[in-house]
């Protein structure tokens, strides 16, 4: 039984346009308007399952791609970065640089008393085994950090590796294999 997975990265927003971490802002009008001219131009995979991630962002971006009636999916939330939710990564630096630096260099580092990158790739990786029990073709609509973590495990890389995976707006990566064997094709852009 074969699976194929379409990650869909969400289009441009002023949170990611600011190196923010996620605060609940929408897309931007760009966003919106690229979104919105990638689904005319047909180049949004289609897939017999759609599941989206529960950030505004990911909302707008699929409504914008033409994908109707997604599942809301709570496992591909984006990483719980706790009290840094809506800073920049800079103002983070600049208050906390040690905090920081450990976070980006230690994997089950959660500075912030959100989840560290382990338990973040752990969480995605559950979705992923469910997304293997079913053939046939899903598309999700989901942060750029949830495209990252699932390369990271579907190629068995250790979670080191979650900050060398670069996942622009607009793009779609796709999983295809099974449980346990997943091979990857990245960074396709829509647009």
């Amino acid at each position: 039984m074969t699976t194929r997975m379409f990650l869909v990265s969400a289009a441009i927003g002023e949170a990611l346009r600011e190196a923010r971490f996620d605060d609940g802002s929408p897309l931007d009008a760009s966003g919106l308007r690229a979104a919105r001219t990638a689904a005319e131009a047909g180049a949004v995979p289609a897939g017999g399952r759609l599941w989206v991630s529960p950030t505004v962002r990911c909302r707008q971006t699929a409504e914008a791609l033409g994908l109707q009636d997604g599942l809301e999916t709570a496992e591909l939330a984006p990483l719980d970065v706790g009290r840094w939710r809506g800073a920049t990564l800079a103002e983070v630096g600049a208050k906390e640089p040690e905090a920081v630096a450990r976070w980006l260099a230690d994997p089950v580092s959660a500075p912030h008393d959100g989840e560290s990158v382990r338990e973040f790739c752990d969480r995605v990786a559950e979705h992923l085994d469910t997304a293997a029990e079913f053939s046939g073709r899903t598309v999700a609509v989901v942060e750029p950090e949830v495209v990252r973590a699932l390369v990271v495990r579907a190629l068995g890389a250790p979670e080191s590796a979650f900050w060398r995976v670069d996942v622009p707006p607009l793009t779609v990566t796709e999983l295809s294999g099974r449980a346990g064997r997943w091979n990857v094709r990245a960074g396709r852009p829509l647009v």
